[in-house]
Parts: structure tokens; C-alpha cells; sequence
């Protein structure tokens, strides 16, 4: 009898389905999630928008006016770009835990390893198939919170707000990436399950806090100025990040402002020659976010590639 031979093609396809029977629970959870989530756009958008809309119009000639329906608007929208900005967290605990550091934890991997499946093949699947449903998922949830979002911009929140920032563009799907590489890197590191997923869920929120805190300072931001006889504020729907006063040197005293009727007074006393704000307009949205998605997809990548160093090393 003649010796069954399995093809690299057969054998890939194989551990993709392996890959998808064995954390079957988490694509349910991932579906239902993106499925919950277009629900709560679609029924916001197409069905309590009107009641919204006709509240602000009425209100906009009776005062004292309450208006419940534009709150909950508000606030369904933004509970979904809520649960998308941070669905990276999920996707950390479920990269450390589950996918990677239970199978080393358990033995399951080396098991794997002994049945015509190299290590290196074995994490390429762990983590292609879930990139793919990752990157598949967030860009169907980025289209539909876009669509949900500009619908009424009226009744939502700005494009400021950090969790709209994250949620109308690419760095959602990044950020989920980016949890994926680090969580399997944090398993390949610590091989335990509980201790990975509580590593990778803290290097996931400190990376966003850092970079939420750097977003205004990556790309250059626009100044308006003022002379003596006035002062200068902020444009709509914009991000303030530096405001002050110009002395005659041409020096900037960030935070000085003279205020009041002797105003002039007290700028020609100073040495001042006008007030100055800087800031960001709705125009600078997508190179803030660009350069954001950039930033994290590095990451994902360097993190990518030192699972696979690792890997290689403790298997050579």
C-alpha cells in the first residue's frame, strides 16, 4: 500500500480550520459583538433620529426645554464607538490567554509540533486567521460607525472625542492588530495563560494611554493670532492644544492672557503685542489618525516578528 503524503496546502488548510473549531466561542463572541453593534447604529440612525431632531428644533424656540431623546441618541452612538476604541482589550486578554498561552501552558502546542506541523506554521495560523477576522470585523464596524456618525452630526459627539477618534478610521482595526502581536508575544515570553493575559491587557492600555496623550503633539498644529484690540479663540470643532501671548521680541508666553477693560493696558505694560492660540481643525482628522495607525501597526509589526525570533530560538 502506498504511503498517504499531505501537501503544505492541505496541511495549512488544516490548521485554519483547526485554528477556528478550537476558539470557535470567540468568533461567536466576536460576530455577536459586531452583529450588536450595527444593530444599535442601524435602529439609532433609522428609527429614534427623527423623534431627536424634531426635540432640538422645538427647543430651539421654548426654553426651558428638556431633550431625552437627543441624550439617548447620543449616547447609543457613543456607546458603541466606546466598545470599539477599546476592543483591543479583548482581543489582548483573548491573544494571551486563550489563543497562545493556554496551548503552551497545557502542552497542546508541542503536541501540535510532533504531528507534521512546524512551530513557526503553527503560529502563523494562530495568528493569520484571527487577524483576518480581526482586520474583516473592525473595517465592517469602522464603515458602519462612519456612516452612523456623520448621519446627524448634530446629535453626537465630536471628532475629538477619543473614543470617535478611534472609531471612525483604521487605528480601530490597528489597535486590535497591534493586541494580537503583543498578546502572543506576551504568552511566547511568560507561557501561562493568566499571567500573559493580565500582561497583555496592561502594555495594551499603557500603549494607548501614552499615545492618547501624544495624539495633538503628532502633527503640526495651526496658530491663530491677535492684536491688542481684541482676543482670539478657538475654531469650532477644533482641538486647542496652546494658547498665550506674544511678546514684541516675538517670543510666546504660553498661558498669559490679560483680560478686562484694561486689557490693552496691561499687554503694552507686558511687553505684549498680541495673543495667540494653537490648535487643530477638523481638517487635520485623518493625518492625527494616519499617523496614529502608523505608529501602532510598527508596533504590532516589531512585536510580529520578536514572537517569531522567539519562537525559533526556544524550538531551534
Amino acid at each position: 500500500m502506498s504511503s498517504l503524503t499531505l501537501k503544505g496546502p492541505r496541511r495549512t488548510s488544516g490548521l485554519t480550520w483547526t485554528v477556528l473549531r478550537l476558539h470557535r466561542s470567540a468568533l461567536l463572541v466576536w460576530g455577536a459583538f459586531i452583529v450588536a453593534a450595527l444593530v444599535t447604529l442601524a435602529w439609532t440612525v433609522w428609527i429614534t433620529a427623527d423623534t431627536a431632531l424634531k426635540e432640538q428644533a422645538y427647543c430651539l424656540d421654548h426654553s426651558p426645554c428638556s431633550v431625552p431623546a437627543s441624550l439617548h441618541y447620543s449616547e447609543r452612538i457613543g456607546y458603541v464607538a466606546t466598545a470599539a476604541c477599546y476592543s483591543f482589550l479583548a482581543v489582548a486578554a483573548f491573544a494571551g490567554g486563550a489563543l497562545i498561552g493556554r496551548e503552551l501552558e497545557n502542552g497542546t502546542a508541542r503536541l501540535a509540533w510532533t504531528q507534521s506541523v512546524s512551530p513557526v506554521r503553527w503560529l502563523a495560523a494562530k495568528l493569520a486567521v484571527p487577524a483576518l477576522l480581526i482586520t474583516l470585523g473592525g473595517t465592517v464596524l469602522v464603515v458602519a460607525f462612519r456612516w452612523a456618525w456623520s448621519a446627524h452630526p448634530g446629535l453626537v459627539e465630536d471628532w475629538t472625542s477619543q473614543d470617535v477618534f478611534v472609531a471612525r478610521g483604521p487605528l480601530m482595526v490597528a489597535y486590535g492588530l497591534c493586541a494580537l502581536a503583543l498578546g502572543a508575544l506576551t504568552a511566547l515570553v511568560l507561557r501561562r495563560a493568566l499571567p500573559a493575559l493580565g500582561v497583555s491587557l496592561a502594555l495594551l492600555f499603557a500603549l494607548n494611554f501614552v499615545l492618547t496623550r501624544l495624539r495633538w503633539d503628532l502633527w503640526p498644529t495651526l496658530t491663530r493670532t491677535q492684536g491688542p484690540g481684541g482676543s482670539v479663540l478657538f475654531p469650532e470643532s477644533s482641538v486647542g492644544t496652546q494658547w498665550g501671548a506674544i511678546t514684541t521680541s516675538g517670543a510666546h508666553k504660553e498661558g498669559f492672557f490679560c483680560l478686562g477693560s484694561d486689557r490693552a493696558r496691561c499687554m503694552a505694560e507686558g511687553g505684549l503685542t498680541s495673543t495667540y492660540v494653537k490648535y487643530h481643525p477638523a481638517s487635520h482628522f485623518w493625518p492625527l489618525h494616519l499617523v496614529e495607525t502608523g505608529i501602532v501597526l510598527a508596533v504590532a509589526a516589531a512585536a510580529t516578528a520578536a514572537a517569531f525570533w522567539l519562537l525559533r530560538r526556544r524550538t531551534a
